[in-house]
């Protein structure tokens, strides 16, 4: 059958058709800008000590002096962790002993803190952590996260595969009306149903532009947006409401956008196909003609009995199974610098929100060089580029003398800046190598072992406390050694997507041996499967 491109080249590039799907669907990743990072400020932590009970008996001279004081940042603050043991303190303070002239502060023995801790209201009116008054809320939060987005995800990867304005609808519901639990549910499965819905559906001359400067710029707005609403919204709760309210205009996408013609095809739909293809060219004020899909192609189409694929399919042969694990690889390590970089906005020096703003803003002439790099320069290079110069500027943070905290921050964006721009591309490289008939769900696994690394990332910031730049040495060990991984993918650049399995690319450095089909078909003076010549994707 003639390729797919070849079938609906009548339609156009960029009619109305084309314009209403890229703009509605990147619309819909708004959302995730908001959600995805909004766990840096609904669990921020204040600046906090030990709480003291009333009931302690404390003159005011001894509840003043309660708390050692520790230096940090060349000023000294109260102690977060420890207190003088009340019991003792309560004791000089019954006998009228004044500290700091009778009692040596220095001598008494601290204890942790028994009762809890105060919190600081400067920065922040209530969040997760202040309210439930443990320090393991900040994890437990962030896990859950991104194991409900996680979780989602790999329920799309299933098979058959739910309609994908269906699949989208449901998500940005869930995104919305499941925030408020503190579950990522419906949030990374919004952003690759969308993703690989506009994939499919737009041609090959606006699909780099609809995965760059479309739904990852439309991110980033979001993101940007999300520190103007937690600064005037500093209660977690109201802030969380007015962040997932904007999921219910989703709703809306029912109605306007279409399954994947690409995929109902490759599902053997072919009316289906046809009737929304019409649809599209009667939007783009275009006669199509008479006869869409030629009737002998079909009739020999047809008479083959339709293979379902399932997530096994992605491990079924040695070329995909392998290129099943390095993007799972590949994406975990990426999202492990993303996140880990993104959540640590708060430890940076400097007011929260001007730096996460900043960490959002960075993303937009980060998202500018990947559309630049992914259309003039090999897939592999430009991902490598980017993870080297990510990785090895967070190695050079190290060295910075502590009093250039400011330049520490821009090294910080800088590396930022790189990993961000290969984590826009990893999207457009992912859903070039898998074929149409799996490439949901490689995309959607790929997706989910981001989660993982996701997941990870906050233990890689609570590093921090033991070693400011531990964090950075790490994340930028696991981005350089991605950027040396990213060398050996199959390239992709100036082939067309591959619908079929045996169509795929074939792993750099790997000898493989020839099929007896594949040998029969070179024999008949046929094309390898493998070997396709077409434009840029």
């Amino acid at each position: 059958m003639r390729d797919y491109e070849e079938v609906t080249a009548f339609l156009g590039e960029w009619g109305p058709f084309q314009r209403l799907i890229f703009f509605l669907l990147s619309a819909s990743i708004i959302p995730n800008g908001f959600n995805g990072m909004s766990v840096v400020f609904l669990t921020g932590t204040p600046e906090h000590h030990c709480r003291v009970p009333d009931t302690a008996n404390l003159s005011s001279a001894w509840r003043n002096h309660s708390i050692p004081l520790v230096l940090q940042d060349d000023r000294k603050v109260p102690h977060s962790c420890r207190r003088y043991r009340l019991a003792t303190i309560s004791n000089f303070s019954a006998l009228g002993l004044e500290p700091g002239r009778d009692v040596d502060l220095e001598q008494l023995e601290q204890e942790s803190c028994l009762d809890g801790w105060e919190f600081s209201q400067d920065v922040y009116l209530s969040t997760i952590v202040t309210e439930e008054d443990s320090d393991h809320v900040l994890e437990s939060t962030e896990v859950c996260l991104v194991v409900g987005s996680g979780t989602w995800c790999v329920k799309m990867t299933g098979s058959p595969r739910l309609p994908s304005p269906c699949f989208l609808w449901v998500c940005c519901w869930a995104l919305s009306f499941l925030g408020s639990s503190q579950t990522g549910m419906g949030q990374i499965s919004n952003y690759v149903a969308a993703f690989v819905l506009g994939t499919e559906i737009l041609g090959k001359s606006i699909r780099i532009i609809f995965s760059t400067l479309g739904v990852c710029i439309f991110y980033a707005f979001g993101f940007m947006v999300l520190p103007l609403f937690a600064y005037f919204i500093r209660d977690w709760r109201m802030l969380l409401l007015a962040l997932t309210v904007p999921g219910v205009l989703c709703a809306a996408l029912w109605w306007f956008i279409p399954e994947s013609p690409r995929w109902l095809i490759s599902q053997g739909r072919y009316k289906e196909a046809e009737v929304i293809i019409r649809k599209a060219a009667k939007i783009n004020g275009i006669v199509a003609p008479s006869t869409i899909f030629d009737p002998s192609e079909l009739q020999d189409l047809r008479s083959k009995k339709q293979q379902s694929h399932r997530i096994l399919d992605l491990f079924r042969t040695r070329n995909i199974r392998i290129v099943t694990i390095m993007s799972i690889i590949l994406w975990l390590t990426i999202a492990v610098g993303y996140f880990g970089l993104s959540l640590d906005t708060p430890n940076l020096h400097g007011d929260i929100y001007l730096n996460c703003f900043l960490s959002a803003v960075v993303e937009v002439p980060a998202y500018v060089l990947a559309w630049l790099l992914l259309q003039h320069v090999p897939r592999r290079y430009s991902m490598a580029t980017a993870l080297f110069l990510g990785g090895s500027v967070l190695l050079f943070v190290q060295l910075v003398p502590p009093d250039l905290y400011y330049l520490a921050t821009v090294l910080v964006m800088i590396g930022k800046f790189g990993i961000t721009s290969a984590f826009s591309m990893v999207y457009v490289y992912t859903a070039e190598l898998y074929p149409t008939v799996v490439r949901n769900m490689g995309v959607g696994v790929s997706s989910t072992a981001s989660r993982l690394g996701s997941i990870l990332s906050p233990y890689f910031v609570y590093l921090g406390a033991y070693d400011r730049f531990l964090p950075y040495i790490l994340m930028g060990s696991l981005t350089i050694l991605t950027a040396i991984l990213t060398l050996f993918f199959p390239e992709s650049f100036g082939s067309p997507l591959p619908d079929t399995i045996d169509q795929m690319l074939r792993v750099k450095g790997i000898k493989y041996r020839q099929t007896p089909s594949q040998t029969r078909m070179l024999k008949d003076g046929e094309e390898s499967p493998t070997i396709l010549k077409s434009t840029a994707f």
